[in-house]
């Protein structure tokens, strides 16, 4: 008896002393990306990055460091750029033949998509909010920690319902897509029952025969409205709108107050130590870029935790099933049918958090918070999941 008890504590000293299976990652970012210019970083734009990617990931590793020794687990993190999309594409099947489990990208919608076609493990989004990537373009094995353009507009037209603030003059800026975020904007508009009186093209420009296309005044004037919901993916005329209309009204949108995955002074359920870590870490306030980057650290820590010997089809599998803490006061978890992670929204003017979405009050058959964003019943991603 005693020997056979001995050779069970030997088996199982053995096992433990095991090296668990490692979690590899590997992170895609664009070669020298003009959103990380020193200059529009500086402006701090509010809904656009303010540092790389690899910040928010690797906090959620160091985060998570006690849970994965405790599970015997590990999750290992590699960077790489590409300068192209063909690039991006190589270096996503590079790295999954070098055995990565996942990958994590902050890339262009097309990029994106070359990369999500070229290798067959999970793709996690962080920086594309694009809905084409959760509707038609959608790919089975392609997450989004980011939120949509449709959540985002989704959450503001909720916040302009709850105000009884429905007359909306729309105001729409000259690149490319400004004009399908427009359309966005407008589906959540009539969505939740929101007038659009007007909708004007802006555009700022040294040539003075188009002075009055960048003149907020003019803009704003001889219609009436409760507020102005701008689109400028630039963010250089948004920025200098609110308190400048013809009527005194909010402004919302890309500027006045801005819908958000995070922001740094969000107050509530365990977020201030999160932004305060974060800060420690990389001297600048997290952005919901970060927080999505973070998310998906997290993502790959539940998954590694949840299957410590892998192999990467558990991996995948619970990637896929598992709930999220994101700090936000409601389990997260990845929609079955477009794999956008589904989250409540901050409204924000830039200096806190005005507001929450869903609002309180609004109903849904299953799950609230799939009043933000597109629906299963609107059925715009046609992949099998």
């Amino acid at each position: 008896m005693k020997a056979r008890t001995l050779a069970a504590c030997a088996a199982l000293t053995l096992a433990a002393a095991a090296p668990a299976a490692t979690l590899k990652a590997t992170l895609l970012l664009p070669a020298d990306d003009a959103r990380l210019e020193r200059t529009r970083l500086e402006r701090a734009y509010l809904g656009q990055p303010g540092g790389p990617a690899g910040d928010g990931l690797a906090l959620a590793i160091t985060d998570a460091q006690f849970e994965l020794d405790a599970a015997g687990a590990n999750v290992a993190l590699d960077t790489r750029e590409a300068a192209s999309r063909e690039a991006a594409r190589a270096a996503a099947a590079a790295a999954e033949k070098a055995g990565a489990a996942a990958l994590v990208v902050d890339l262009p919608s097309d990029w994106t998509l070359a990369v999500a076609d070229a290798v067959k493990i999970p793709v996690l989004n962080v920086g594309d909010a694009a809905d084409r990537l959760r509707g038609a373009d959608c790919r089975a094995r392609l997450y989004h920690l980011l939120p949509s353009e449709r959540m985002r507009s989704d959450a503001l037209a909720q916040t302009l319902v709850a105000r009884k603030w429905s007359q909306v003059l729309m105001l729409v800026g000259p690149a490319p897509e400004d004009r399908a975020r427009a359309a966005t904007a407008q589906a959540s508009i009539k969505r939740y029952g929101l007038k659009l009186v007007a909708e004007r093209p802006f555009k700022l420009s040294g040539d003075p025969r188009e002075r009055e296309l960048a003149n907020p005044l003019l803009l704003t004037g001889n219609t009436a409205y409760d507020a102005v919901w701008v689109v400028d993916s630039d963010g250089e005329f948004g920025r200098a709108l609110p308190y400048r209309t013809a009527l005194p009204r909010p402004v919302v949108g890309d500027a006045g107050l801005v819908a958000l995955a995070w922001h740094a002074q969000f107050e509530r359920y365990g977020a201030p130590q999160v932004s305060r870590r974060f800060a420690k870490a990389v001297k600048r306030p997290m952005t919901a870029q970060d927080w999505a980057a973070w998310m998906a650290g997290k993502a790959l820590v539940g998954a590694a935790v949840a299957a410590p010997k892998g192999p990467a089809a558990a991996w995948a599998k619970a990637l896929a099933a598992g709930t999220l803490d994101g700090s936000k006061g409601t389990a997260l978890s990845f929609r079955a049918w477009d794999g956008q992670l589904r989250q409540p929204m901050l409204l924000s003017d830039g200096q806190g958090v005005v507001a929450q979405a869903p609002v309180d009050g609004l109903l849904h058959p299953s799950n609230v918070l799939d009043t933000l964003g597109a629906d299963a019943p609107e059925k715009l991603c046609k992949v099998a999941r």
